[in-house]
């Protein structure tokens, strides 16, 4: 599919632009000629930053404001052919330490969205990035759509509900939706901020080998995991809301191939330039182990005979454009004092 014929001139609102995957798709969006507008809150620790489109900040509108400010978003919403959804909270560390501040913005949020649509803009397409989490310690691998959902995590309820609200509000009042089950997704414009590895373990990974520390696997390190590109991803999106076949579904998102947690490791010292054994093995934590769910990746046969849709990025290949864009960038990224400066004056400037 010709997807610059599709996007082209379109108006396009992409809700968490600023973040990691909402930044790279505005990134695409504006090479395929759209007029993109992002919607960014901007919550300090969710991945939100200016830097993220610093290159082409002339060429597209921001908005700071809050999904849950209904006024803002019953404006924001008005005339837009295309609407990414992408806001969220995602750590689940975090949605167990305050479950009620998790639901307020993974599922509540998507009320006042899904509201917005239908009452002043119910032809916008609408694709929902959602989250393989949801499905649990998986009852078999590969864990395609079908697999039953048990959430380990209050995360995984709250975003299994926005899914939900957004597969509702199709059959019910029409809304052209469409939902993204993504699993674990890397590469430039991720936080770095996230020293504990709260925000899932690549982010933390990543963070400690620019640091020059040493990695620490919890458990065996045997446990299966999947990874996809960021652009592979972003690929996802753009098909999904051009596709008619996409509406109404929920997609499976998955990387080429599951790898260990040790492969990961490895592959990441290899990309960063670094020996492959400066590492170690240590116990689960036992907030984390609370949580954990084994090997688990994903069956995306289902979105490939639907839309087309196949990862083509490898793991090695991949990470190694990610370290190349963070040492080139890392001080936008790196800690909060430096992304806070940083961000003050990208704000300035876009005010000037």
């Amino acid at each position: 599919m010709d997807l610059d014929h599709v996007y082209r001139g379109k108006r396009v609102l992409v809700i968490g632009g600023l973040g990691f995957i909402g930044s790279n798709l505005a990134q695409h969006l504006v090479r395929l000629g759209a007029q993109v507008l992002i919607i960014d809150s901007l919550v300090p620790d969710h991945g939100g930053n200016m830097y993220n489109i610093a290159n082409i900040r002339d060429k597209l509108a921001v908005n700071i404001t809050d999904v849950r400010d209904q006024h803002a978003i019953n404006f924001l919403v008005r005339g837009q052919h295309y609407i990414f959804n992408l806001a969220g909270q995602v750590s689940h560390i975090g949605s167990m330490e305050d479950p009620l501040a998790d639901n307020d913005i993974n599922a509540r949020s998507q009320v006042y969205l899904l509201e917005a649509c239908r009452q002043h803009n119910s032809q916008a397409r609408v694709v929902y990035t959602s989250t393989r989490q949801f499905y649990g310690v998986p009852k078999y691998v590969p864990v395609d759509e079908a697999h039953p959902i048990e959430p380990t995590d209050v995360n995984g309820i709250t975003k299994w509900a926005g899914e939900q609200y957004h597969l509702v509000y199709h059959r019910a009042h029409g809304i052209p939706t469409t939902a993204l089950r993504l699993t674990n997704v890397y590469g430039p414009r991720q936080v770095l901020k996230d020293a504990e590895g709260r925000m899932g373990v690549i982010y933390h990974f990543v963070r400690k080998v620019l640091a020059s520390e040493r990695l620490r696997v919890f458990g065996s390190g045997e446990q299966l995991r999947d990874y996809v590109y960021v652009d592979d991803v972003v690929e996802a999106l753009l098909l999904a809301g051009a596709h008619d076949e996409a509406i109404g579904e929920v997609f499976n998102v998955g990387g080429l191939r599951p790898v260990s947690h040790l492969q990961l490791v490895q592959l990441l010292l290899e990309a960063a330039g670094l020996p492959t054994d400066q590492y170690e093995l240590v116990p689960f934590p036992p907030e984390r182990k609370a949580i954990d769910i084994g090997s688990v990746y994903l069956d995306s046969t289902r979105i490939r005979e639907a839309i087309g849709w196949a990862p083509t990025t490898d793991l090695a290949e991949g990470l190694a454009q990610t370290f190349a864009y963070y040492y080139e960038h890392k001080a936008a990224y790196w800690d909060a004092e430096m992304v806070a400066t940083l961000q003050e004056g990208s704000l300035q400037a876009g005010n000037a």
